[in-house]
């Protein structure tokens, strides 16, 4: 990268409560942070961070247009940020992985940005066609040796390039979709998860087209449903319904706003069928706002209850009225769930604390009068870790009324 790194050396100081953050650990140095800075940075530079006693601090990758200025790669002592460290710490990512998962399941994540050192930048697989997904322009002049490197640690079919919108419009000459290594996508990726057959969108589904963060709620789900009707509320392409249905329900319903997610759906029932539980669960899908719906909807009508619904709270200012809408969403499931039902609870808004949402449902489910025991909670899985706070999303609860 000798020509990102041609340029003189891009110094920054930085205010005392910001070296204080960046030295626990945290990776993003904000802009109103900065005190000075010695020229003007362009996108994927390399920024070195100076402590008020001009000692080196860390450095991470510059963006001059985001609010997130610097993604920090490194706090401490001095390192030469070459070809050499980028494969030794894609060997250190790549290592955390290698035991998690046996060969019914070939879709994960690789590379969870921030959390693995990599901040801004994601790395899911899917069988053999790997998705990389960037949130900054500081990456777009990297992405070659970048993906040089993953193709020689992880050798694969195609690296698709997944643009998060924000980006889409300045990140030349890269484009949303584009397969950047590899083969072109003549046909459908299919993976597997704890041995079921998934059809994914890598081109131009949600996130990198699955949400694999999901993966061991979904594998509980399959536990608790022997002999239950299920609602599967937000179901997306039926990840949770289809775990449901192998693990012995009688019924699946798939509620949905969007009919290409219940097209997806049915799709992945489809690839399923072989297996005899899933083929003799009776599957539905309905095309509705799920919200009006489950007011609507029979009282007493299922056994399980799942609720997962897209973040809520995308920023800050909507978080008051997310924690509303879980509170409104699970007292309109009890409603539904018959005598012995469980209700398991999501959320992905990292803008609800873990206490705001386990509140917001508590406090629904103590307003029913219904008797009822928590069974869990679950965060995050282990190929998903969250090291810094902003990190924690994803939460769930388990509710048996």
């Amino acid at each position: 990268m000798s020509n990102l790194e041609s340029s003189p050396v891009l110094r920054l100081r930085v205010s005392q409560t910001a070296e204080s953050i960046l030295r626990s650990g945290h990776p993003w140095l904000f802009s109103d942070s900065i005190r000075e800075q010695n020229r003007t940075g362009q996108a994927g530079d390399l920024a070195v961070i100076y402590d008020r006693k001009d000692q080196f601090l860390g450095m991470g990758l510059f963006d001059p247009e985001g609010p997130i200025r610097v993604r920090m790669l490194h706090v401490g002592k001095p390192q030469k940020l070459d070809h050499a460290w980028w494969q030794k710490h894609l060997t250190a990512i790549l290592d955390r992985r290698r035991n998690l998962f046996d060969a019914e399941t070939n879709g994960y994540r690789l590379c969870n940005g921030e959390n693995d050192g990599w901040p801004g930048l994601i790395l899911d697989r899917y069988d053999s066609t790997l998705v990389l997904k960037i949130y900054t322009t500081a990456w777009t002049p990297r992405l070659e040796e970048i993906v040089d490197i993953i193709d020689e640690q992880f050798p694969c079919e195609r690296i698709i390039l997944r643009l998060s919108r924000n980006i889409q419009d300045k990140s030349s000459p890269y484009t949303e979709g584009q397969i950047i290594r590899g083969k072109p996508l003549l046909e459908p990726v299919i993976f597997m998860e704890s041995g079921l057959r998934f059809e994914v969108d890598v081109v131009r589904g949600q996130k990198t087209g699955f949400f694999l963060d999901q993966r061991e709620n979904r594998r509980l789900v399959e536990l608790l449903s022997q002999g239950r009707r299920v609602l599967n509320a937000f179901s997306f392409s039926g990840g949770f319904s289809l775990y449901a249905a192998r693990g012995g329900a009688v019924s699946v319903t798939d509620l949905d706003i969007s009919p290409h997610a219940l097209s997806a759906a049915n799709r992945n029932f489809e690839l399923n069928l072989d297996q005899p539980a899933i083929a003799s669960c009776h599957h539905e899908t309905v095309k509705a706002d799920a919200f009006d719906w489950l007011d609507s909807a029979a009282p007493a009508s299922f056994d399980l209850i799942i609720l997962d619904p897209p973040s809520l709270a995308k920023r800050e200012s909507e978080r008051e009225q997310a924690i509303g809408a879980y509170g409104r969403l699970t007292r309109s499931a009890i409603k539904l769930l018959r005598p012995g039902g469980i209700l398991v609870a999501c959320s992905c808004s990292a803008h609800v604390s873990t206490e705001e949402f386990l509140g917001s449902v508590r406090e629904a489910a103590t307003e029913s009068t219904r008797e009822f025991k928590e069974l869990q909670i679950t965060a995050h899985p282990a190929d998903h870790p969250a090291t810094f706070p902003e990190a924690h999303y994803l939460k769930a609860i388990y509710l048996r009324f």
